[in-house]
């Protein structure tokens, strides 16, 4: 049986829209123009810290982030950010029982948004920097699988991605849900891969509530 949903954060639970936007205006770049960058650093299977390489060799992710908190110009989310279905789902899942923790690839500074968007919504938050590992390394789902109590077939990760997110997830043993939005679900949706890794692969994170009833009704 599912008993706890892992979520991630990018275009899991975040719409990064404007969030990359904000990096094409640091870099002095149209808008649409670093989109179709992204879109095809990404349809190649590169990291997508290459986009900012090619606009501007020699860019350290890291170094920028704190320029532009130097210049007041931080990287922010807030509840506008956020996607409609989340909140709907969180009160859902959390009112069928289920354990509900966030783990994504975030910085520290994203890890205070979290924890003051979703002080009572969920268990336990989690990021790649309070953490010291960062997806796809298999060390950061084995810190995933320390902090849930349960053991690590009845955790559900729930992510956009089959190479950060299902591939390793499933490698640790977990279930794993593919939500379709973002450049990567977009990009990744008709591999093979993302057919047949994930035990769920929805449009909707309010399709999850159901999905888990149906599995854990399997279960019995």
């Amino acid at each position: 049986m599912i008993r706890a949903v892992v979520f991630d954060v990018g275009e899991c639970l975040v719409d990064e829209t404007r969030e990359y936007g904000t990096w094409a205006d640091w870099l002095g770049v149209p808008r649409h123009t670093f989109a179709a960058m992204f879109g095809a650093v990404i349809a190649q299977g590169r990291d997508y810290r290459e986009v900012f390489q090619e606009f501007r060799p020699g860019f350290d992710l890291y170094d920028e982030r704190d320029a532009r908190v130097a210049a007041g110009r931080p990287e922010h989310f807030d509840e506008s950010d956020l996607y409609p279905d989340v909140r709907r789902t969180l009160a859902r899942l959390r009112g069928d029982g289920l354990w509900l923790g966030i783990a994504g690839n975030q910085t520290v500074r994203a890890g205070r948004i979290l924890r003051d968007l979703f002080t009572n919504d969920v268990d336990l938050i989690g990021t790649s920097d309070d953490w010291g590992a960062s997806k796809p390394d298999p060390l950061f789902f084995g810190r995933v699988a320390d902090v849930v109590p349960f053991e690590n077939d009845q955790i559900l990760y729930v992510g956009d991605r089959v190479d950060n997110d299902l591939r390793p997830a499933v490698a640790a043993g977990m279930r794993t849900a593919l939500i379709h939005r973002g450049p990567w679900a977009t990009i990744q949706w008709n591999t093979t891969e993302a057919r047949e890794l994930p035990t769920f692969r929805i449009a909707s994170l309010e399709e999850l509530p159901q999905a888990i009833a149906e599995f854990n009704g399997k279960g019995r």
